[in-house]
């Protein structure tokens, strides 16, 4: 394996979450982790049900290459003043959600450069723990860098740290995290996006399904487990309402009404 050179505040980071994981007693469990490629550029395409799926994939990518993931993040995250300098110095991607060309050109400059970029094409924390419909910039990306999709689904993650849910200090210990890496999906500028995007999530749902009925802990009537499964989590058109009640707010509350 290519030895990767120290860059210290992603290498610090790394140190840090490791020993947080540890602290948390979290046992990972993987498949399909030959899929990640020890060289060259990729899109981590990943689901997202829990707020630290990012450290988690890294995590997982680290113990088994030693690569590192260049995520794409909200503006906003960037612009909280440690954290921000912290994301800056580790080369995440700033997003301006009203205008990400910005964005999207770095993205494709850096994949093309043979650097791993993570995204999470649901564009949010699903809490109905079912793949909604996607956002196309993951194939675009791939299209216009040349480079493969490397479909990712996290069970488990979310019960750390989620949405609408406050998970408590205690249930935090000992949660097994599993994770499926699937098989490299390719994207051209002849295809359809949407079509090739549609696949990808057909791809992660596929995933998703294996890892929840694989999953050792049995979440009947548990807060993070989806509802089809017997879990009280939303379905996905509860969860779809409560996120444009959620918007909806946000907007008057900013336009001042």
């Amino acid at each position: 394996m290519r030895r990767r050179p120290p860059e210290a505040i992603y290498d610090t980071a790394i140190v840090l979450g490791r020993a947080l994981f540890g602290f948390w007693r979290l046992r990972r469990s993987a498949t399909g982790l030959a899929n990640l490629p020890d060289s060259g550029g990729a899109v981590i395409a990943m689901t997202h049900f829990g707020y630290l799926e990012f450290a988690l994939v890294e995590w997982a990518t680290w113990m088994h290459n030693k690569r590192r993931i260049r995520f794409m993040a909200k503006r906003a995250v960037f612009d909280k003043p440690v954290l921000g300098s912290v994301l800056r110095g580790m080369r995440h991607i700033s997003v301006d959600m009203t205008a990400g060309a910005s964005a999207y050109a770095e993205a494709v400059t850096a994949l093309r450069n043979g650097e791993l970029i993570g995204v999470f094409p649901e564009a949010g924390v699903n809490s109905s723990f079912t793949v909604r419909e996607l956002k196309t910039g993951a194939v675009r990306l791939a299209a216009e860098a040349g480079v493969p999709i490397i479909p990712v689904a996290i069970w488990g993650g979310h019960r750390l740290l989620t949405k609408n849910h406050k998970v408590g200090f205690r249930e935090r210990f000992g949660v097994l995290v599993t994770y499926a890496f699937g098989p490299p999906m390719t994207a051209s500028a002849s295809d359809d996006v949407r079509k090739r995007t549609n696949a990808l999530r057909d791809e992660l749902q596929g995933l998703v399904d294996q890892l929840q009925t694989g999953y050792p802990v049995d979440g009947s009537d548990q807060w993070w487990h989806p509802r089809h499964l017997g879990g009280t989590a939303p379905t996905p058109e509860e969860a779809a309402a409560a996120d444009e009640e959620r918007r909806r707010r946000r907007e008057q509350a900013a336009s001042g009404g």
